[in-house]
């Protein structure tokens, strides 16, 4: 029998494993590696270039967190209040920053970042120009809480979201990086502050901030305009990569990562919020407090680098247990050693310790929940960690203004630590061997 045009055409299939394509189906075709080609940006020069410029946003943005630590002896004596009320401020300040976090996060996941950070300048300005002309404790609080704390979130949780987007060999350590933009703040800009608080006032200080915001965020989110990269495989479903299993619902999980970033907080709030105060009142001064801070922050952006190589290798449950036991044995440190040059090798070691705590959180998030909740329960974690940075801040005053004296303030703290070392321990117990996904 002739072998007809449709044998032929299925031999045709059968040597080359598929039919040929009309010309509109093969432009789609030859289409596809530029598509595929959109995941080659995770890890690339791109996603190095855009993770500086989030460190950089971090480094500027994040004096909304550091600004009122060194200004809080000057404000206090200023508004005539105790310790106490003076300690509101960074209260209201840790709210709205935590608030932010959650709500610009969840607009991050459907928008980007550009839009969010250029709020944030704006409301970073518009906020310490207030503050600069409050003429009342309550202002002043409610303007740190409102704009300050709004607007610094943006360049803290949901910058650290969207990098993660742009990394997968190397995310532990780009989470990290971007997480340390907070700490390298804290390492400047007290001591740039320090300085202008001595000559000009804190009122003149912070009009310098609200300029020096406007003119430096904005330029900087404008070069994050791209949109975060899809992860599409040459089958059309999702890329295969490394995932962790843990014996615990994401509900469950996300609610114990919520306690235990409370918990470590409020630890550690009591040294980064009052160390400066506590130098005060042991007549070594405001300027060396705000040294004493400044080498915590650096201890603790080093921290946080190191922190993000090794979760890379050994996961952020294991990193964020590391750095909780550290933190845990700084602060006992600092109840018999209060001499000058003790308290600067101190807050030194306290720095190396808990730098890499916060960023843990993230990357565990990474590790175990759907990379599309990213923004929002990322968001959420740190919205926890900053309710116990407030809650640490005020309580360490009212124990300071009940005692006379921060050696209480430093027992609650190492009390809360145990705390978060033991709902880590648990989320470890549950967590399995590290295996492939399915495609």
């Amino acid at each position: 029998m002739p072998e007809t045009a449709t044998v032929r055409a299925g031999h045709r299939r059968a040597q080359t494993g598929r039919p040929r394509s009309p010309a509109r189906f093969r432009s789609l075709e030859e289409s596809q590696p530029a598509v595929h080609a959109r995941t080659d940006i995770h890890d690339s020069s791109y996603a190095w270039f855009r993770l500086a410029v989030s460190v950089l946003l971090g480094a500027v943005g994040s004096v909304g967190m550091w600004a009122y630590v060194v200004v809080l002896p000057a404000v206090q004596e200023d508004f005539g209040v105790d310790r106490a009320e003076a300690s509101l401020p960074y209260t209201t300040t840790m709210i709205g920053f935590a608030l932010g976090n959650v709500l610009i996060g969840r607009h991050v996941d459907r928008i980007g970042i550009t839009i969010p950070v250029i709020g944030s300048a704006i409301a970073l300005a518009a906020g310490f120009a207030l503050a600069a002309t409050s003429t009342h404790l309550w202002q002043f609080a409610a303007v740190h809480g409102v704009l300050i704390g709004l607007g610094t979130s943006a360049t803290f949780g949901p910058l650290i979201a969207d990098v993660s987007h742009w990394f997968r060999a190397r995310r532990g350590l780009a989470v990290a990086l971007t997480a340390a933009g907070n700490y390298i703040a804290g390492a400047i800009w007290p001591n740039i502050l320090a300085p202008l608080l001595a000559s000009d006032g804190w009122r003149a200080t912070y009009l310098i901030i609200a300029v020096t915001c406007i003119v430096t965020i904005i330029p900087l989110a404008l070069l994050l305009r791209r949109p975060a990269p899809v992860e599409i495989n040459p089958a059309g479903g999702a890329v295969a990569q490394a995932v962790r299993q843990i014996d615990l619902s994401p509900r469950m999980l996300q609610a114990l990562l919520i306690v235990a970033g409370v918990a470590c907080c409020v630890a550690m709030a009591m040294p980064q919020v009052h160390i400066v105060a506590y130098c005060a009142d042991l007549n070594y001064g405001v300027a060396r407090g705000a040294e004493m801070l400044s080498l915590m922050l650096l201890g603790g952006t080093i921290s946080r680098i190191a922190s993000g190589f090794l979760a890379d290798y050994i996961g952020g449950v294991r990193t964020l247990l590391i750095g909780s036991i550290g933190q845990m044995l700084a602060l006992v440190l600092y109840i018999p050693f209060d001499g000058l040059t003790s308290l600067y090798i101190v807050s030194l070691i306290f720095g190396l310790s808990q730098g890499g705590i916060v960023p843990s959180y993230a990357i565990i998030i990474r590790e175990y929940l759907p990379a599309k909740e990213a923004g929002q329960r990322v968001g959420i974690v740190i919205m926890a960690t900053v309710i116990g940075m407030a809650l640490g801040g005020w309580m360490s005053g009212w124990i300071y203004d009940l005692t006379g004296s921060y050696r209480a303030a430093f027992l609650n703290g190492i009390a809360w630590n145990l705390l978060n070392i033991a709902v880590i321990l648990l989320i470890l117990g549950r967590a399995r061997t590290l295996r492939p996904a399915p495609a």
